[in-house]
């Protein structure tokens, strides 16, 4: 029996194919500038992420799960596989960006029942599954720059590894050696730092991304707006309250916060339905963020915060609930 509401209704051209895809395109800029910057290795990983996702949700959907309708065409598999790609160093071996793939798709989303059903970003939990279980390889980002080296290409510090040594140290001159904002922003080559993931290399191609996806109302600006906005502000409170942290503008420029804010956060399954519950959700993200990236022992906090509050998301929308059309308020 299918059961719809009352009228009066309205088409829409939206489904999970289109918005899928249309976070692809919103994603291409990122994934050409990474192709730019880091050549085959950048190439190897994607390819092989994206393969590995869509075939293990072949495998598992056809025979453990016996589903006789294929979910591979929705492309969620494929964005599944594209966002961990972009979460991971270029020099990664394939047989470790398989084993990411399989907690991604096996683990995160088909345990759950697939797409619609997971409680975790699939990526991000195929991501931290690596960071956990081979944290040398996860933690090993390859400088700019090496076109045709792939494992065995030259790794080095990144800003968030400098940020963290300057508080570790307590020495303010540690942040002298970061990269000025705007080649944090553009993600030049010439700096001598590893980037880091495939998807932290140029934050203005990540902002192009989001600006389609605002324009093809893929997403809105809740989420991403309010988390950036948390870091900007704490972060700014702690730099004026002591030098040793980094000022704002590279805290945010650097790893992988405009990745996640823009296109993990925003996922539909795992964050919450109304503005408000949004709003809320980015800004525990964002405070997470700072706190472990300041005193966590990672350098980064994006993906642990994000995951953190997926499982916060039921609660969200069980506290903040839309006004329904025709509710009367009880007297009180």
């Amino acid at each position: 029996m299918l059961i719809v509401s009352l009228s009066p209704h309205t088409h829409g051209t939206d489904s999970v194919e289109r918005n899928m895809r249309g976070v692809i395109i919103a994603l291409l800029p990122a994934l050409l500038v990474s192709f730019f910057y880091f050549g085959i290795g950048s190439v190897i990983v994607c390819l092989s992420s994206v393969a590995a996702c869509v075939f293990f949700e072949w495998v598992i959907n056809k025979y453990i799960l016996k589903n006789p309708r294929t979910t591979i065409t929705d492309c969620s598999a494929a964005l599944t596989g594209l966002l961990l790609g972009m979460n991971l160093p270029s020099n990664l071996p394939i047989w470790i960006i398989i084993i990411g793939a399989l907690f991604a798709i096996g683990v995160a989303k088909m345990t759950f029942g697939g797409l619609g059903n997971n409680i975790f970003n699939p990526a991000l939990v195929g991501r931290c599954a690596l960071l956990v279980a081979f944290p040398a390889q996860m933690t090993s980002w390859p400088e700019t720059g090496q076109l045709l080296s792939y494992t065995d290409a030259t790794t080095g510090a990144t800003p968030l590894s400098v940020m963290k040594e300057a508080i570790k140290t307590g020495d303010a001159s540690v942040l002298d050696r970061l990269p000025d904002s705007l080649h944090m922003l553009l993600g030049d080559p010439s700096v001598g730092y590893g980037a880091g993931a495939l998807g932290e290399v140029c934050a203005l191609a990540l902002l192009l991304g989001l600006a389609f996806m605002l324009w093809k109302k893929i997403i809105t600006w809740h989420i991403p707006v309010s988390i950036i906005g948390t870091v900007f502000v704490f972060s700014a409170i702690m730099h004026l309250a002591d030098p040793i942290y980094a000022n704002p503008v590279a805290v945010i420029l650097s790893g992988g916060l405009m990745l996640g804010a823009i296109f993990m956060a925003t996922d539909y399954v795992t964050s919450p339905m109304t503005p408000k519950g949004q709003i809320i959700y980015g800004v525990c993200i964002g405070l997470l963020t700072i706190i472990i990236r300041n005193w966590g022992s990672y350098p980064e906090g994006m993906s642990f915060a994000i995951l953190i509050m997926n499982a916060f998301t039921p609660l969200i929308n069980n506290y903040v609930k839309p006004k329904r059309f025709g509710e009367v308020p009880a007297k009180q």
